[in-house]
C-alpha cells in the first residue's frame, strides 16, 4: 500500500504538529480550505485559522493532548470531526484530523 491513497480518500485530512504548525493536507483538505489558501497553509499555525471559542478548544487539545470527535451540519451537509493526537514512539508529535461527510440515513449497529 501507498502513501498516496490519503490524498485520494473521501475524507479531508490535516495533520499538524505539537506546536499547531500544518504539516500535510490532503487534496480533499486543500480543496476544503481553498477559500482560506488552501495548500498554502501548510507551515501556517492552526491557532491562526481558529477565533474565539474553537481556538481555545485547540490550544486546550495541544496543551492535554486529548481527542476531540463531533458533528456539524453546514450547508444541509452533515460531517464527522475526528482530532486525535499523534504520538511517536510514546512522545506526543501532532494531531491528525479527519473530517467525513456523513451520509443522510447513517446506519447504527449494535454489536454483542
Amino acid at each position: 500500500m501507498k502513501k498516496e491513497w490519503f490524498d485520494e480518500l473521501e475524507a479531508a485530512i490535516t495533520v499538524c504538529d505539537k506546536d499547531g504548525i500544518i504539516v500535510y493536507m490532503n487534496d480533499k483538505s486543500v480543496k476544503s480550505f481553498e477559500k482560506d489558501g488552501g495548500k498554502d497553509l501548510i507551515g501556517s499555525n492552526l491557532l491562526d485559522c481558529h477565533p474565539g471559542e474553537s481556538r481555545n478548544i485547540l490550544e486546550k487539545m495541544l496543551k492535554s493532548q486529548k481527542e476531540n470527535i463531533y458533528t456539524i451540519e453546514k450547508n444541509k451537509v452533515r460531517k464527522i470531526i475526528i482530532q486525535k493526537p499523534v504520538f511517536c514512539k510514546g512522545i506526543f508529535d501532532g494531531f491528525i484530523e479527519m473530517s467525513i461527510v456523513l451520509p443522510e440515513n447513517l446506519a447504527h449497529h449494535k454489536r454483542a
